[in-house]
């Protein structure tokens, strides 16, 4: 469920009409609801009363400040997969001890950082990495918390480029190896052994790959016991979907029932790092019609808000709800959501049914709140846009909208270029 709806034909977040946002502070622009944001972390948190856990969010589905702020103020965590994610996190406000770091190439320089934070654990997704972490890890004269992230080898049923589970994928450390590299890890005096991840992939929208990989990792995890190497934490990662269109992904409860019952028998903290499923529907995309254009046989609505603004349509054929902000007495046509960009794959919807938008009109693409701002960039030289939260009835900028003067920081032309020929 989400906080926008329309009154009197107008659409709403909460309780602040959208044409009053944009009027204010122009388009495009992404806008989150507070009240949606806080319900799902609650809902979810809730789906595992009774069993120790703790919600790691997922920092690349939605790294501002603000929303990482609110999700710590409710006892989340952090899951980050770069150095800049955890300056991010810190900065919010999250608790080192609530945060896990994943990803297949960190650097140096990070590890370091992560381990003078004291971060709760690393997992770890290669055997190289092992070996680094824990070279690191002696010359700071401490011990690095460890995880080895599992990859399971089970198809998630998503989109190929959000599947992380299978042999195929860049992720992890394959299920059949991974006793050897506990075993390795223990003989490390600068590492600890403490936990076993797994993350699958995205936008997953049954239990069963869930449920097969809970299996194998806990036969993993008392093999581990029998040899003597305690396991305190299981980090299962994300990946529940939601709904975009069609798509019927299971209820937060009945997810966490699920898992429950699955690990039953097992004495360790549940880890989980959902992304999407807190900030996918707590968002949308407001922007506002440029032109219409005919050709012999296509209808294009063209918007300020491009590729560069919300990739996921071009880069996954993603769908998002299209919307208008008011509703007017027009037909429904077939026509792709354009953006300005240069390349022939802008669009943020493609050969669809939606209203007759005409110049100046606002359109809200929904569902937009993960893996939206976090994925754009400045191509074509477009400033970033501004991200709104509503709570109630007042509207806050939490992030001011880009300048060109945004986009030429920290660029120089060097002296030998300046001097006339």
């Amino acid at each position: 469920m989400h906080h926008f709806y329309y009154i009197n034909r107008e659409l709403y977040c909460e309780n602040v009409p959208l044409a009053r946002i944009a009027a204010q502070v122009g388009t495009p622009f992404y806008l989150y609801s507070h009240a949606t944001l806080s319900r799902h972390f609650r809902t979810f948190t809730a789906a595992f009363e009774g069993f120790s856990h703790l919600v790691c969010f997922a920092v690349k589905a939605n790294g501002n400040l603000a929303i990482l702020r609110l999700f710590a103020q409710l006892g989340g965590g952090a899951d980050i997969v770069s150095g800049g994610e955890l300056y991010r996190a810190l900065k919010a406000g999250v608790e080192p001890k609530k945060v896990v770091y994943s990803g297949v190439g960190k650097k140096p320089a990070e590890i370091r950082f992560a381990l003078k934070t004291g971060i709760l654990m690393f997992n770890i997704e290669s055997s190289q990495e092992l070996a680094a972490i824990s070279r690191i890890a002696g010359r700071l004269k401490t011990k690095a918390p460890i995880a080895l992230r599992i990859n399971p080898n089970i198809d998630p049923k998503t989109h190929p480029y959000i599947s992380t589970g299978l042999k195929k994928n860049k992720f992890g450390i394959n299920i059949d190896q991974a006793l050897q590299d506990y075993r390795r890890a223990v003989t490390l005096p600068h590492l600890e052994v403490v936990g076993v991840a797994c993350h699958i992939g995205s936008q997953i929208t049954e239990l069963a790959p869930f449920l097969e990989a809970v299996a194998r990792l806990k036969d993993l995890i008392r093999q581990l016991e029998r040899e003597g190497i305690h396991i305190r934490y299981l980090d299962l990662g994300g990946g529940l979907g939601i709904t975009y269109d069609q798509e019927r992904p299971p209820h937060p409860q009945e997810y966490g029932a699920a898992l429950r019952k699955a690990l039953e028998g097992l004495k360790i903290t549940l880890i989980l790092e959902p992304g999407r499923v807190l900030a996918g529907n707590a968002g949308i995309l407001v922007t506002r019609v440029l032109y219409t254009k005919d050709t012999e046989d296509k209808h294009f609505i063209i918007v300020d808000a491009g590729m560069n603004d919300l990739a996921r349509p071009s880069l996954y054929g993603s769908y998002h709800g299209i919307w208008p902000v008011v509703k007017k007495d027009c037909p429904t046509i077939t026509a792709s959501l354009v953006g300005p960009i240069c390349e022939s794959g802008d669009f943020l919807a493609k050969n669809r049914k939606m209203p007759a938008f005409q110049p100046q009109d606002l359109v809200a693409v929904m569902s937009s709140g993960a893996y939206g701002f976090s994925m754009s960039s400045n191509y074509n030289a477009r400033p970033r846009v501004a991200e709104i939260l509503v709570k109630d009835n007042d509207f806050y900028v939490i992030r001011k909208r880009e300048t060109y003067r945004h986009l030429i920081r920290g660029e120089s032309i060097p002296d030998f270029l300046r001097n006339s020929p």
